[in-house]
């Protein structure tokens, strides 16, 4: 084979696979890009702010992330992962003794099992059962919009990252795309400075079987 042929093709493939990149690095760019408006848009209709950094308790600040955003609008994923975790999850630790939701709700069963059954029986306990009911019932209440909140956030942050990494391997595809581009321009350049009669690795005979001079 010629040597200038194999450089061509080589050289119009290597132009066919940055093309393809180029085309898929844009296609991960275009959805970076929505991922990020997308989580940015639906945060800020939330309206939700940081404290400001002079109202932070001595537990808030010791999240970094509390003190960094302090002030600022919710609009990022990682902003949500940082008031998700950092915030919500503080606040709901000390809500009912860090009771989840579904923890809760056995012990408001019982009480309101307990609740009827006083009342069936005028028992004069009645009043103090319907308080441990209510207590519970508004802890229920303020960890299922706590955790419920936090889910969403959390669920923001979650594609938000989707869009950080289409848009890291859209950077990696445009890389390779600009390599094979220079390495396809300098193929063909060499391609078109190879004589066509050049062959490639064509065989050459050893330097050590040099041909005796025929003796008359």
């Amino acid at each position: 084979m010629q040597r200038r042929t194999l450089d061509l093709f080589f050289s119009i493939g290597g132009l066919a696979l940055a093309v393809l990149l180029l085309v898929i690095g844009i296609v991960l760019t275009s959805n970076a890009n929505f991922a990020n408006d997308y989580v940015r848009d639906q945060l800020g209709q939330q309206n939700i702010t940081f404290k400001p950094a002079d109202a932070l308790t001595e537990e808030e600040r010791a999240a970094d992330c509390l003190v960094e955003y302090a002030g600022q609008q919710l609009t990022t994923g990682k902003q949500a992962e940082c008031y998700a975790n950092e915030f919500i999850g503080l606040h709901l630790k000390s809500t009912a003794d860090g009771q989840t939701y579904a923890d809760l709700g056995e012990p408001q069963s019982a009480l309101r099992a307990q609740v009827a059954q006083a009342e069936q029986n005028n028992d004069p306990a009645l009043a103090d059962l319907q308080a441990q009911l209510a207590e519970v019932t508004a802890q229920r209440d303020t960890v299922f919009k706590g955790e419920t909140l936090r889910g969403l956030l959390l669920t923001s942050y979650g594609f938000s990252e989707f869009g950080v990494k289409a848009g890291q391997a859209a950077t990696v595809a445009y890389l390779a795309a600009g390599l094979l581009l220079l390495l396809s321009i300098a193929g063909l350049v060499h391609a078109f400075r190879t004589p066509p009669t050049v062959a490639f690795a064509a065989p050459q005979a050893p330097a050590d079987q040099a041909t005796e001079p025929v003796r008359g």
